[in-house]
């Protein structure tokens, strides 16, 4: 059976494109951008990722599995698309755009 995908980029690598799993990218996107701030100073990634976590369905990711790597993924695809802003300073924050 053949997995449908979906192309993400990555603002590290502008014009690098990946193919990823289209079902877990669309889950973690929807629960990504559901618990992201709205506004500065944002929250952290391990903030979100403990937010994210109840959003996910069981089934994609059972106990969280593979979460983080899933998150980041969205997360700096998202930043390659303008749709999520890193704010400056340490710990790294993001926030919506």
């Amino acid at each position: 059976m053949k997995q449908n995908k979906v192309v993400v980029e990555n603002v590290n690598t502008p014009g690098r494109t990946t193919r990823v799993t289209a079902e877990k990218y669309t889950a973690m996107h929807q629960a990504y951008l559901q618990v992201l701030p709205t506004v500065p100073p944002g929250a952290t990634h391990a903030q979100l990722l403990d937010l994210v976590k109840p959003h996910l369905p069981e089934a994609l990711f059972p106990g969280g599995k593979t979460s983080g790597w899933w998150m980041k993924t969205v997360q700096l695809d998202l930043e390659a698309k303008q749709q999520v802003v890193r704010t400056p300073g340490r710990p790294l924050r993001w926030h919506r755009a």
